[in-house]
């Protein structure tokens, strides 16, 4: 069950850097953050700050996980599902086998079945003729909405 999509825009790279650390804060035990888009969108940029700041290491070096496939942290597991070629091979990453776990997924329209579980999807575009970038944030499963739209107001665009 989604919930209602909030739009979002990050002027640069602070500002993302700032969603991420909202968002972390939000975060439960077993979510699963799904972060959509095309190439140099964002996901990684906004993946580290969220690692960074649900660890409290604003310096932390966050590597991407493109070659790795997963990169592991404590209670965080970050993916990259672009390499993978069928959502069976999903499995064998061990994505999900700590419920306790949060997990960020780039690419999750690799594994289609993740859109099922609960946390949130990050929809990630670079805008037209505008600086920075766009985010469409929509909460999966049982999420107070409001809260969401609390701790992002500073960052709310009319959709």
């Amino acid at each position: 069950m989604a919930g209602n999509p909030l739009t979002l825009h990050a002027p640069d790279p602070a500002a993302t850097d700032a969603i991420g650390a909202a968002l972390a804060g939000m975060l439960l035990p077993g979510d699963v953050v799904l972060l959509e888009g095309d190439l140099g969108a964002g996901k990684s940029a906004l993946a580290r700050a969220l690692i960074r700041a649900r660890l409290g290491n604003p310096e932390m070096e966050v590597p991407s996980p493109t070659f790795a496939l997963v990169q592991p942290y404590d209670g965080i597991l970050h993916a990259d599902l672009y390499r993978l070629a069928d959502e069976s091979e999903m499995a064998e990453l061990g994505l999900l086998d700590d419920p306790e776990a949060v997990v960020l997924v780039e690419w999750p329209d690799r594994a289609p079945g993740l859109f099922a579980l609960p946390g949130l999807t990050v929809s990630l575009a670079i805008p037209q003729g505008r600086a920075g970038r766009n985010m469409i944030v929509t909460p999966r499963g049982a999420r107070d909405a409001e809260a969401l739209r609390k701790t992002l107001a500073p960052w709310i665009v009319a959709p």
